[in-house]
């Protein structure tokens, strides 16, 4: 229960045991704290003899017995607004109605306790009734906020009116009688009148509490953060982030698997992701978002060369991404320096000449070599072709299986362009491989000393080309990765004491391992490498397209050219985008032995 969330209106019924037939008072006063709701009730008297003045006199001797035998409270109430505990079966309720309150011998809140009970001095008067509970019943909540000052101030202004409205009720009903207040009107008009005293005392404090909290009150000034505003003024809850309980990247398949069993239908879209609503709700608000800004679509003619079907476009889902990146070796090599697309980034290429210097002598003039680096667009697709009976099969395993498929296509395919030397740069296509162009060696053999020297090798061209290797990493496949760990020296000892199957460390600089690098083993200088991202992945969808099911389509077709229609065939596409690119900016940055099966020693 979020306490803070509670709707109420004092007074507040107070029953014996959550029966509504069974009243023994009211609440009328709650105070919302940092550590919990604090109320406070009173017993009322019943001087009538019969099964009522049983009923409040067997509850207040429960409470004033020594030790007490019911110490509990417990809340009747109503939801409004909750969401799920995240890794939990339960639930936390944000907003409800609280209807009443109950004293019970065993709360479902063991924290939920009456922490004293006292009764009104009615000495003076003669009376001996039931009286107030002077200290507060507490509810202990975590995270909620304290009410304020003039909060406070206004909740007992109201009470003490309602009280002074009902003491002149009672004086004017005895006036109008032409009688004296009988007993039981004195011991009420009594009750509120010591209530009323003990109120006014109370505003006496709350008033002095806040000239002091003014004077020492800071200013809010230019606070244009909605959170931080609220925090410095009191006035709103912290905010509480709800993360569903699903593995990542779960949204995005949703996404892709309602839009393929929508059949191009944006209502049927919807309805197949409401069925998620609980876990992943943002599913069903991106695909109301699509629907309502969905522009007008003309219809399809026979010249018309688009008419196999307008592919349905989705914002992107960036969680999709934050899975990706790790899975790719642009997103698991510490370093790399990001920048725009189309932005020209300049590059330092030759370091300047210095020396020392007699006194009176000439110094050198120095100068060092720049360029200018731009970085182009790229993008980088792919089509995943899916039955439409594992699309409809809205199960863990069915979802899995899409995303697991998604993710690992478009990673081995990044990697694979990101290293391979065969991979050349096309204007307006795509980036040419970091290795392209870059000094290279085969290795010398696969035995630890071959190892060893091919390695030494490759970081001495980088510090001949004056290439910081702080910042430099290796590539390398986990069978090379595990080759070098096992490789030991003369005294069996690891020659490479920082390396794993997994990678590990290399004379000091990391080592990321992917099978994806094949048998080459790269050194990068990690900040010479540039790459742009766009910072999302787009998905296209379509079943009535024909499609080249070939994973080098013909460029130009002919009439060898072999088409799959989905249509025919009960298949859904699933078509992902995303915009990326890189470039060395410096031609030393890459160095890289080729053929390498090192096994170690």
């Amino acid at each position: 229960m979020e306490p803070s969330g509670a709707q109420f209106v004092l007074p507040i019924p107070f029953l014996w045991f959550h029966d509504d037939q069974n009243p023994i008072g009211e609440v009328f006063a709650a105070d919302v704290r940092p550590d919990g709701i604090y109320i406070k009730a009173r017993v009322s008297k019943v001087n009538a003899p019969g099964r009522l003045k049983n009923l409040v006199d067997d509850a207040w001797a429960a409470f004033t017995a020594k030790p007490p035998l019911v110490r509990g409270l417990s809340i009747g109430w109503k939801e409004l607004e909750s969401a799920p505990m995240p890794g939990t079966k339960f639930t936390r309720v944000l907003k409800w109605i609280w209807g009443e309150l109950s004293a019970v011998t065993v709360p479902m809140n063991t924290d939920a306790t009456i922490l004293s009970v006292k009764s009104i001095d009615l000495a003076a008067s003669g009376l001996h009734a039931p009286g107030d509970t002077g200290q507060p019943l507490q509810v202990r909540a975590k995270g909620t906020r304290a009410m304020t000052f003039q909060e406070q101030i206004a909740g007992l202004e109201a009470k003490r009116a309602a009280d002074l409205a009902a003491m002149t009720t009672i004086q004017t009903k005895a006036s109008d009688d032409g009688n004296t207040k009988d007993a039981e009107q004195k011991e009420e008009f009594t009750r509120l009148k010591l209530e009323i005293k003990s109120i006014d005392e109370e505003l006496v404090d709350l008033r002095d509490m806040e000239k002091l909290a003014v004077v020492k009150a800071t200013p809010i000034i230019n606070a244009t953060d909605q959170t931080k505003a609220s925090e410095l003024r009191g006035g709103l809850l912290p905010r509480v982030t709800v993360t569903p309980n699903v593995p990542k990247g779960t949204s995005f398949t949703r996404m892709c698997m309602a839009m393929a069993a929508g059949k191009g239908d944006s209502y049927q879209t919807l309805q197949y992701a409401k069925q998620w609503k609980d876990s992943t709700p943002e599913v069903e608000q991106m695909v109301e978002h699509m629907w309502r800004s969905k522009a007008a679509v003309a219809a399809g003619t026979t010249t018309d060369s688009t008419w196999a079907g307008p592919l349905v476009v989705t914002q992107p889902l960036n969680e999709f991404l934050d899975m990706l990146r790790p899975r790719t070796l642009l997103g698991r090599i510490p370093g790399l320096r990001r920048v725009p697309f189309n932005v020209s980034v300049p590059t330092q290429t030759t370091g300047g000449t210095y020396g020392w210097v007699g006194q009176n002598k000439p110094k050198p003039v120095t100068k060092a070599d720049y360029a200018t680096v731009t970085v182009p667009f790229a993008k980088a697709a792919g089509i995943i072709v899916l039955s439409e009976e594992l699309v409809m099969l809205s199960t863990p395993s069915a979802e899995n299986l899409v995303r697991e498929e998604m993710i690992a296509g478009m990673s081995t395919f990044l990697d694979q362009q990101f290293n391979d030397p065969a991979v050349t740069a096309v204007a307006n296509v795509n980036p040419a491989a970091i290795t392209v162009g870059a000094s290279t060696a085969a290795a010398s053999g696969v035995t630890a000393a071959a190892a060893k020297a091919d390695i030494a090798a490759s970081i001495a061209v980088f510090t001949a080309a004056n290439v910081p290797l702080a910042d430099s990493v290796w590539l390398m496949s986990d069978s090379n990765a595990f080759g070098l760990s096992i490789s030991l020296n003369a005294l069996g000892q690891p020659l490479f004491p920082g390396m794993t199957a997994q990678g590990g460390t290399l004379f000091g600089m990391p080592v990321i391992v992917s099978n994806n690098v094949s048998t080459r083993v790269i050194l990068l200088h990690a900040p010479s490498i540039l790459y742009a991202d766009e910072g999302g992945v787009r998905v296209d969808v379509s079943r009535e397209a024909s499609v080249q099911m070939d994973s080098a389509p013909t460029d130009t077709v002919d009439a060898t050219t072999v088409y799959i229609s989905l249509w025919q065939r009960n298949l859904v596409g699933l078509k992902a985008e995303r915009f990326v690119t890189w470039i060395r900016a410096r031609t030393a940055a890459v160095r890289y032995i080729t053929a390498a099966a090192y096994v170690g020693s």
